[in-house]
This record gives structure tokens, sequence and C-alpha cells, in this order.
């Protein structure tokens, strides 16, 4: 793989509640100038619109801006830290991030989104969605925008993965000058994710785009986006 494209899907409409959101995207996509989907595509497709399908909407008072913090300790098991405001937790999912998740942006006044009960199966129901209406064997991830510990800024990661490795393993192999590699673990799901993230944006109503010329090797049924999550056994900072 010595060449990657990435290209924004223009054209999907406000997704609703219910919406078949693979049906909007492959539509999309297809009503493009050459933006039509082909078999080893990776779509990447925006948390907030898949919350939205899938009805993961809940009203708050419009008027009052922590209206919505009692969701949040609803959607944590675990709160990491507070400070002001902000709390760090852990959700359901096994994501650590700021306020569970739950964001009041690009949702209609008086609303909040929550994250997907299971990003894995929404990943995988628009991958078969869009097998189904534009007859490709595209790989999915589900993306959302995380803050990074001792990093300024923010990045688009994988919540949701499906089709396509999570986790490339390269253990084992040798680097340029012939020494194993023991340690290194390539979060390819990630690195994908904020690449689509570059063409999508975060105020631009892009809600989905396309990496073409991924390495066919990292396609496959049976990974999911939980292969990122750390173990408890394994992290040092919790």
């Amino acid at each position: 793989m010595s060449r990657l494209e990435v290209f924004g899907i223009d054209g999907i409409p406000e997704v609703r509640p219910g919406d078949d959101l693979a049906g909007m995207i492959a539509a999309a996509a297809a009503s493009g100038d050459d933006t039509g989907l082909v078999d080893g595509d990776v779509v990447v497709v925006t948390q907030k619109v898949v919350s939205k399908a899938e009805g993961m909407l809940v009203e708050v008072d419009p008027d009052d801006p922590l209206s919505h913090k009692p969701l949040v300790e609803q959607e944590s098991v675990r709160v990491l830290r507070r400070r002001g405001d902000l709390v760090i937790s852990e959700t359901t999912h096994g994501f650590v991030c700021a306020n569970a998740g739950i964001d009041l942006s690009n949702v209609d006044r008086g609303w909040a989104a929550l994250l997907p009960k299971d990003s894995d199966w929404s990943a995988r129901r628009i991958r078969d969605g869009l097998r189904a209406k534009a007859g490709v064997e595209a790989a999915v991830i589900v993306s959302d925008t995380f803050g990074r510990p001792w990093r300024r800024g923010l990045t688009d990661v994988a919540i949701g993965v499906s089709g396509i490795k999570a986790i490339v393993d390269l253990r084992g192999t040798e680097d340029t000058r012939g020494r194993e590699l023991a340690v290194t673990e390539v979060c390819v799901a990630d690195e994908l994710a904020g690449m689509a993230d570059l063409v999508m944006g975060k105020a631009t109503g892009t809600a989905a785009a396309v990496v073409r010329g991924v390495d066919p090797a990292w396609f496959g049924d049976g990974h999911i986006g939980r292969e990122v999550i750390r173990h408890p056994s394994e992290d040092l900072f919790r």
C-alpha cells in the first residue's frame, strides 16, 4: 500500500430516528461526482448520525447548559476524574472519554445525543445495508471525537468496526534493520477514522467519508472495535 485516497460523501440529508442510514449513504455516494462506492472501500460514519438513526436522543432543558449532566452519570460505569463541569468517565462500552460521550452539538436545541448502545453492531448493520443497497463489499467504521491524555487537541477514533481489522499486529515481524518487533500493534481503525475526519470536519455537515486503497489484507469478518479497548489489567494509569 503506497497510496490512499479519502473523500467525503456529500448530500446525506438530515438523519432522523428510524432512517435507513445505509441507504442514505449509498444514495448520496452514487449521486456524487465519482464517489460511488466500490469493493474494498472503508466507509467511515460519524457517531452522531448513527445515534440519530438509532433514536439515541434524549430531551434536555434548552435553557440549562448543565441539564445533560444527569445523563453523564447514567451512562457511566465509573467516574475517573472531575474538574469543574468536566467529567472523565468510563462508559458501559469500555470507552474512557469526556462526559460519557454525550454531545449537544449538531443536534436540535433541547436534545442530547447518546452513544449507540453497541457501536460494533451499528457498524455491522450499516455494512450489511451497503451490501444490500449498493452491492459492494465495504468495511465500516463508526467514528467519534475523543481527546487524549497528555496531548492537546481532539481527533476522531473508531468506536465501532465491521469488516476490517481494528488492530494490525506486527509483533514477530522484522523492521528495516532485521530486528524483530516485540510490541508493535497498530490501531489502523483509529488512523482511518482520523484520516476521514480531515475531509468531514466538525461543522460542515458531512457525515460520512470513504477511504480507498486500504491494504486488502486488513479486511475480513470477525473484527470489532472492542479490540481497541485496553484491558484494565494492562492499564498503567487507572
